[in-house]
């Protein structure tokens, strides 16, 4: 009689036991699965998510826990890489007398990284005029006897852009093929998306939204993963790259036309073999979206290019870096740490968002710590709230290390994404330097070896310091403590990647 009197005790003491051991279980393998390949921070945030919010943290891991494109798109990437490799082959590293000895080292990563080698008889200039960008965009356009080939991550039928759509459609009507690549959910919840799809079917060109969230599809696509690029490419012979979409500069918000808020960017247009090299780039998203492997790598790029002498209007060296999750390391993070290790006076950066991993912090603290001259341009208030405080809640160690802040106007958004070493190396193109733009975003970037360009990054520097504030350490502490709070959550949440 006793013993059924005390079997509820037992039962009780049975199921506690399994259930501790269940969880110690489930908390055992989820630390070994998330933590497999993952930077410690990354991991560590996931683990936090899943233990504090069970349900919510184990479904968020299982849908977006994996920065990478499915195993297909993987594959296209690598067919892509192997064919590139195999017809440049015969290309032997190439950089000017003038180049900083380690060089040779950076361009070799690249090369292992994104297939592309470095390519002498480039000629660059700087579009930092929004509107003035697409002019030129429109006269090359407008030159375009055989292709042009588009892909913005936001594409946007308006006032603005409407005289791009009528160079494409004047192209198309001419016999050139057009091509027309835009990022489908970037796209998607900008105001006239309707709008924007019906003027591409009347236009004649071909067109695709890229990494499409399409439940009705045999493939669904996650919604982080964001192929993030802006390329334009008119028959191999004039490219365009940088940071600027296909949109008007208040992004089609009456919100910003309110505030006066606009976006600042800037493109960089390229003639040369580099043309070559940012057109396989779309050429390789073109067979990611369609099947269709269009040649990406033709004579023009696989044939040695003559040594160019100082001072020849083509005498800039140039490599095209592609990165992404299509890829096995990240590309751009690489490319970004390895030239400001290799600094040896001054680095500046420009990015809208600042959010780094460890790596790079330690890249820019200890650059700055050595004694170069270290600055970074950033938005004195950004257009996402997330990022903008997670940014915000490195600011004191660079100060700290003796970073130089500087803070564009509000209520404009510094968009521009470059990086210049030295006085002489420099980097365009979509990749922003947050953990976001290395794991999760399909991005562009080009290294560009030569003065003349370079000048014109810093010239653009110049501009942009003219007008901003530099941020003061004393005074940064001081900030309200529900913005201190603010920061270091967000600074966690953006670990989760």
């Amino acid at each position: 009689m006793l013993s059924w009197l005390h079997w509820p005790d037992t039962w009780l003491s049975i199921t506690g036991a399994v259930i501790i051991v269940v969880d110690l279980v489930f908390r055992v393998v989820a630390a070994a699965v998330v933590s497999n390949n993952r930077r410690p921070s990354s991991a560590l945030a996931w683990l936090l998510a899943i233990f504090f919010i069970p349900f919510v943290g184990l479904f968020a891991f299982i849908m977006i826990g994996s920065p990478k494109l499915p195993r297909h798109r993987r594959n296209k990437q690598r067919r892509v890489s192997e064919v590139i490799l195999e017809r440049t082959s015969g290309l032997s590293a190439q950089s000017p007398d003038s180049a900083p000895p380690w060089l040779a080292s950076v361009t070799t990563l690249n090369r292992r990284l994104g297939a592309m080698p470095m390519l002498a008889g480039n000629a660059a200039s700087l579009e930092s005029g929004y509107a003035e960008s697409f002019t030129k965009m429109i006269e090359a356009i407008d030159g375009a006897t055989e292709y042009v080939h588009a892909e913005f991550y936001i594409l946007s039928l308006d006032e603005t852009t409407a005289p791009v759509f009528d160079a494409l459609e004047r192209a198309a009507a001419r016999g050139a093929e057009v091509r027309v690549l835009f990022d489908h959910l970037a796209s998607l919840r900008i105001t006239g998306y309707r709008a924007t799809k019906a003027r591409l079917r009347t236009m004649g060109v071909e067109w695709h939204p890229m990494l499409s969230i399409n439940p009705f599809k045999r493939e669904l696509l996650r919604p982080d993963l964001r192929n993030h690029r802006k390329l334009l490419i008119i028959d191999g012979a004039v490219g365009f790259i940088g940071s600027q979409n296909l949109i008007d500069a208040r992004y089609g918000k009456k919100a910003n036309r309110r505030k006066g808020r606009e976006w600042v960017d800037v493109m960089a247009r390229f003639t040369g073999p580099v043309v070559y090299e940012l057109d396989a780039v779309f050429r390789t998203d073109w067979y990611s979206e369609t099947d269709e492997l269009l040649d990406v790598a033709p004579d023009a790029l696989s044939r040695q290019v003559a040594e160019v002498e100082p001072g020849d209007a083509r005498d800039l060296y140039a490599q095209v870096v592609p990165s992404g999750p299509g890829f096995e390391g990240e590309n751009n993070l690489k490319l970004f740490n390895s030239l400001i290790y290799h600094g040896n006076e001054r680095v500046s950066m420009i990015s809208p968002y600042f959010v780094p991993d460890e790596s790079l912090l330690m890249a820019v603290t200890t650059a700055a710590e050595q004694g170069l001259d270290v600055e970074l341009f950033v938005s004195e208030k950004s257009d996402q709230w997330l990022v903008h405080h997670a940014q915000r809640s490195y600011y004191e160690l660079l100060l700290l290390a003796g970073v130089k802040i500087w803070m564009y106007p509000q209520p404009y958004v510094l968009h521009a994404k470059t990086l210049t070493v030295d006085g002489q190396t420099s980097v365009v193109g979509s990749s922003n330097m947050d953990m976001r733009s290395f794991t999760l975003n399909l991005e562009c970037s080009v290294l560009v070896e030569g003065e003349a360009f370079c000048r014109q990054v810093i010239a653009y520097e110049d501009d942009l310091r003219s007008v901003s504030t530099l941020l003061d350490l004393t005074t940064w502490k001081r900030r309200p403590w529900h913005e201190q709070i603010a920061d270091g959550v967000a600074r966690l949440t953006s670990a989760l990647v």
